[in-house]
């Protein structure tokens, strides 16, 4: 080896899933897609891949643009289930929880066409969304509590604030020109 080369340490399990710190209560399930003779099926959400049990209320779905960054948001009651279903996008996650034995632990994700991937996002939990595609990213939410239009349990940081301990990199840049 050429001096200063350093050997990689573990990325993956044997079943390819990432080596990585995880965030208490946080749930994932990469899904693989099921080729027919005349597309693709691809299983967004089962009630066995939750490990909350509670019944979905709502679903909706969010677009984000090409390069957009969006963050942060987060909720005092309701679990957010994810589920990107068009795209490239980048999940980070930061667990705010007070008293939570991964209070203050960074997870980033990065899922979409390649990787369909089911995300659990308990309360607490803030999380954001950066779309590193060249297209729109669609992502679809099966939240435990439907929305309520006069009292939202969303709470919301900007993409750069320093509560969390996380830069978007050079993508924070654009988003700052482009005055998002």
């Amino acid at each position: 080896m050429l001096k200063g080369a350093q050997k990689d340490s573990q990325q993956v399990t044997s079943e390819w899933q990432k080596v990585a710190p995880r965030i208490e209560g946080v749930a994932m399930r990469e899904v693989l897609h099921v080729l027919r003779d005349h597309g693709v099926i691809t299983e967004n959400y089962r009630t066995e891949w939750d490990p909350t049990g509670l019944p979905v209320e709502q679903v909706y779905q969010s677009r984000l643009f090409p390069a957009a960054i969006g963050a942060w948001s987060c909720h005092a009651h309701s679990i957010d289930r994810l589920f990107v279903n068009q795209g490239h996008v980048k999940i980070v996650l930061y667990d705010g929880r007070e008293g939570s034995p991964t209070q203050g632990r960074i997870m980033e994700l990065y899922v979409g066409d390649a990787r369909p991937t089911f995300l659990v996002v308990p309360p607490g939990v803030w999380h954001g969304l950066q779309n590193l595609g060249p297209n729109d990213a669609l992502m679809l939410n099966f939240p435990t509590d439907s929305y309520v239009y006069e009292d939202p349990d969303h709470y919301r940081l900007p993409w750069d604030s320093s509560e969390i301990p996380y830069s978007w990199g050079n993508a924070g840049a654009q988003a700052r020109l482009r005055g998002r």
